[in-house]
């Protein structure tokens, strides 16, 4: 088993080295001449894509080209990082727990917090299908992108009602692939995250959201990394990403409006409709990142590296990897250097 996921891993490397294929790249203003920073981002409502859309790094970073590029989970941006195609990503909590535990040991570090899971990802069970409870899902059609933080909580949400995955038929489905298979019949439910599950949910009926899950210490994070050889040889400009991040958080704690119209732009849908998505999530201040209850600082790690451990002891346990790394990896896996001084 061990020798097939070893060589399922290199496979998906070779599909990311031919040109990630099925990612959405931005080449705007390349210019030839300068060194470029690969950024891979996901659409869901955060600071993130109020960077993007904004051009605060490509503004704070004129010596540098910034390609952006798009990836529907995790489980993608791993792949890309394994194939040292990027050097920064958007990513969940437990896809960064499988990353950086064996076999893959991918050496990147987290540099931020992007956001929290709240009732921006949940569990919806399709109209018609007759399940009204977690418990009703037994033998059903359950879709979620396999290796994603909706995959670690659909399994959380099963464990509460005494299930396990061989109790459901699960399938792995991308978030825009799942709506289209829940259009078609083909799924009862599905575990997944904004903006696809707001249109989930206006024919379906909402079983359980991460944010209940949190509270029942199944908390689960969407976060930003970054490789560990890209930070040793620019931590400057790490220190930049981190700054616009953090302009970010601001922006959607202090000007609303102006958050909701650049996400809007990017997910391709009204402010109104954006700004009811970034309510569902939980923002953290620029403050609360430096706290030991998130990412701490270089003398106090933060309580980060123990949620990200808490998830591999949960995919060990569900056999998503085949054993558990000890804290100091998580530990040090978290890049806090000088981040009250950068974050101001």
């Amino acid at each position: 088993m061990k020798h097939t996921l070893l060589q399922s891993i290199a496979a998906l490397v070779g599909v990311a080295a031919l040109g990630l294929s099925g990612c959405a790249i931005d080449h705007s203003g390349q210019d030839a001449g300068k060194p470029t920073i690969r950024l891979a981002y996901q659409s869901f409502p955060s600071g993130d894509l109020i960077v993007k859309n904004n051009r605060w790094l490509e503004d704070a970073l004129p010596g540098y080209n910034i390609k952006w590029t798009k990836f529907d989970s995790g489980a993608d941006v791993n792949t890309a990082f394994l194939a040292r195609q990027i050097d920064f990503g958007a990513i969940g909590s437990s896809p960064v727990a499988r990353g950086l535990a064996a076999p893959l040991n991918i050496p990147y570090q987290v540099a931020f917090v992007l956001d929290v899971a709240g009732e921006n990802e949940a569990l919806v069970a399709r109209t018609g299908t007759g399940v009204e409870s977690l418990a009703d899902l037994r033998g059903k059609r359950v879709a979620t992108a396999f290796a994603s933080t909706s995959h670690y909580s659909l399994l959380a949400a099963l464990g509460r009602a005494g299930l396990s995955a061989s109790d459901v038929q699960l399938i792995d489905l991308q978030p825009q692939a799942s709506l289209a298979a829940w259009q078609r019949g083909d799924i009862d439910a599905v575990y997944t995250w904004l903006p696809t599950l707001d249109q989930l949910r206006a024919s379906g009926k909402t079983l359980i959201t991460s944010k209940e899950l949190a509270a029942a210490g199944k908390p689960t994070l969407d976060l930003g990394v970054v490789s560990k050889q890209f930070a040793q040889r620019h931590p400057d400009v790490v220190d930049t990403w981190r700054q616009v991040q953090a302009r970010a958080l601001r922006t959607i704690k202090d000007s609303p409006e102006q958050a909701a119209e650049a996400v809007a732009a990017q997910i391709g849908t009204s402010p109104v409709e954006a700004a009811a998505q970034l309510r569902q999530g939980m923002f953290l201040t620029t403050e609360q990142l430096t706290t030991p209850e998130w990412l701490g600082t270089e003398t106090v790690p933060g309580n980060v590296a123990a949620n990200l451990h808490s998830a591999a002891e949960f995919l060990a346990t569900q056999q998503q990897i085949s054993s558990v790394p000890p804290l100091s990896l998580y530990r040090d896996a978290l890049y806090v250097k000088g981040l009250p001084n950068v974050l101001g």
